[in-house]
């Protein structure tokens, strides 16, 4: 079966699609990520690159599942620059604006509120042959899921955040048993997906059942 998920499909959807950037624009603090695809091997799917946050005590998003991505300091020149700049020193990985296919809309409210915090989420698609990554202390682990799999929506499970005081449940993408999508990774995946006319199921909607 042919996937909808290419780079040329990607690229079309991004070039027509008008980001809600009003969060970055009014926010106090602001970040950045790269969501980078690439075409896998041999022809394979498309496939996007998420890394494992390392655990620290004082960082609210120890353990996740995340973009490369990282806060706006006064030298950087935009957001786009930030994401570009974090990716290279989170996974080693050297983007360009000349790989940049897009931008999805701000990300903010829920647990970003607190710190006045949005996320502003750049597509970018690199080579078929990446450079191997290499982590900086900041990371854990990387792995590449196919966005077939993420557009699946037989793969979205509950997830009950271990560190939530209310106990709730929320949509989540675990992938090969020891890695859980979720949160506000998972917000950008699934508006990122939306394009597609894929929907899954937003945090409020979904409901807590065992």
């Amino acid at each position: 079966m042919t996937s909808k998920f290419t780079l040329r499909a990607i690229g079309e959807r991004l070039a027509a699609h008008r980001p809600d950037v009003e969060p970055s624009e009014r926010a106090a603090r602001r970040a950045a990520v790269a969501v980078i695809l690439r075409q896998a091997p041999r022809a394979g799917p498309v496939e996007a690159l998420f890394i494992q946050r390392a655990e620290h005590p004082l960082d609210p998003w120890s353990g996740h599942m995340a973009f490369p991505g990282g806060h706006q300091d006064q030298a950087d020149e935009g957001l786009e620059a930030v994401a570009i700049r974090e990716t290279r020193e989170e996974v080693g990985l050297a983007l360009s604006p000349a790989m940049l296919l897009g931008r999805l809309d701000d990300v903010a409210g829920g647990r970003l509120a607190a710190w006045g915090l949005s996320v502003s989420p750049f597509v970018f698609a690199c080579p078929e042959r990446v450079a191997p990554l290499r982590l900086s202390g900041e990371v854990a682990d990387a792995v590449w899921v196919s966005m077939d799999y993420l557009a699946d929506p037989a793969n979205i499970r509950p997830y009950r955040a271990p560190r939530d005081p209310e106990g709730r449940l929320f949509p989540s993408l675990p992938y090969l048993g020891r890695y859980t999508i979720w949160g506000m990774t998972y917000r950008m995946v699934a508006g990122f997906l939306n394009l597609f006319g894929v929907r899954h199921p937003a945090e409020n909607e979904w409901k807590d059942v065992e």
